[in-house]
């Protein structure tokens, strides 16, 4: 009589077994979310937007004759180039000055913060502080504050003269007389092109009185709401422009006298009794006040938007430096100070090299970054610079919302194409650590 023994496992099969019952879950979940999708992109890649008619490469052809394309890819150089670099750079002074200063706690809190925030959020963030308005927008709100510093600000833009009054604007956009006028003489400017609003609340304007040693006259806004008065003639309920400097010019060009308009528009120069000069409102009363940088507009766009990313990954940067710098032997540092090396020699001769595992692995992980960034080009450009900040995935995501898939799918792979490369670079890298 004989019998049978079912098979058990022997320990050589135990590791396998249990090897396929770990893995088998994550190579479902790499099948399902990356193998197929990649797959089936490659193979929509080669229909036209419909899905019925096969095409080949095609969409890959037509691709990089389409100009938003090619636009799209020169900008990805450009952040290839500018911004993994800039980010490891200050990633590599910050994590420098982290080691050298007492309060690097606070200083690393404050570096690293941007990275808790959403690229989306900081999108946001960075679009109202760059915007061209002032009074929203924080940046420009400074840079207007410093021109107004320095050069200052006009008190009516825009004015200018009545016609046929006998005074003229100038080129420059000053106001003079046609004629010399001497002390005594009333010389008045009725100005127009000056919104009521701006002038509501001032006093009204009065005429001047003459005077034996002063060149007197008014300055008025010659306008009134619902009309009536008589042009160049100082009406009983128009209004005088405060503030306005007015300067007594001789023959040679020299300023003579200078003085600025009263409550309700009068101004008085001494002169003295016997000279001839020419009375001129410089441009500086009518040039109009700073306003911004257009730093969202197609020009600057580009940059603003990479110095966004910059503000939120140089904390990585540092992040992952500075932990490189911790494992750097300093017996080699402070050997090299004996035998008399500066603190330059030490850091390019001895840091550097001992940190360039770690700097290569922060520069290629920023390069994949930048490659397929969205988020931010996608939210900080208004409409008219979208295409001027376009980059591939952004042209990706709009091929997909204009239901071309097949362009779409052909974006896909061209962005997988350009980042393949860098992550099996970084792949080597972590497989030479592991085996070091």
């Amino acid at each position: 009589m004989s019998s049978t023994h079912a098979r058990r496992p022997s320990r050589k099969d135990s590791p396998r077994l249990l090897l396929a019952i770990m893995l088998g879950p994550a190579a479902l979940v790499l099948i399902v979310m990356i193998v197929y999708p990649i797959c089936y992109s490659i193979w929509r890649s080669l229909f036209d937007s419909t899905g019925t008619t096969f095409v080949g490469l095609g969409n890959y052809v037509e691709m990089f004759q389409r100009p938003s394309t090619l636009n799209a890819v020169r900008n990805n150089l450009i952040w290839v180039l500018v911004a993994p670099l800039v980010c490891t750079v200050l990633g590599l002074i910050f994590a420098v000055l982290m080691e050298r200063i007492q309060w690097r706690t606070a200083f690393r809190l404050i570096i690293f913060m941007p990275m808790a925030i959403s690229m989306l959020a900081a999108g946001v963030i960075w679009r109202s502080a760059f915007q061209q308005d002032p009074n929203i927008g924080l940046v420009n709100a400074v840079v207007v504050g410093i021109q107004d510093t320095f050069s200052g600000t006009s008190s009516y833009p825009g004015a200018r003269p009545r016609e046929e009054v006998g005074i003229t604007q100038e080129d420059d956009g000053a106001i003079a007389t046609d004629s010399l006028a001497t002390a005594g003489d009333v010389v008045n400017f009725p100005l127009i092109g000056i919104k009521p609003d701006d002038v509501a609340g001032s006093s009204i304007a009065q005429p001047a009185t003459s005077e034996a040693t002063s060149i007197t006259g008014t300055v008025w806004l010659d306008f009134v709401k619902g009309g009536g008065g008589e042009a160049g003639q100082m009406g009983a309920d128009e209004q005088g422009l405060a503030g306005l400097k007015v300067e007594a010019v001789d023959a040679s060009g020299q300023t003579i006298a200078s003085t600025t308009t009263d409550d309700s528009g009068r101004f008085a120069l001494e002169v003295g009794s016997g000279v001839d000069a020419s009375i001129v409102l410089p441009s500086t009363n009518f040039t109009a006040s700073a306003t911004g940088v257009n730093w969202l507009g197609p020009s600057l766009i580009t940059p603003v938007v990479i110095l966004a990313f910059i503000w939120i990954w140089a904390g990585f940067a540092m992040v992952m430096i500075a932990s490189g710098l911790a494992a750097v032997d300093h017996t080699l540092l402070e050997a090299a100070r004996t035998d008399g090396a500066n603190e330059w020699q030490v850091f390019r001769n001895i840091t550097i090299p001992q940190l360039l595992p770690v700097l290569s692995v922060v520069l290629v992980t920023l390069i994949i970054n930048v490659l397929k960034i969205f988020d931010l080009v996608y939210v900080i450009p208004p409409g008219e610079s979208k295409p001027a900040a376009n980059v591939v995935a952004v042209q990706m995501w709009t091929e997909f919302g204009g239901n071309d898939y097949g362009m779409g799918s052909a974006l896909a792979i061209f962005l997988l194409i350009m980042v393949l490369p860098f992550m099996l670079f970084n792949i080597r890298n972590f497989r030479k650590g592991r085996e070091s």
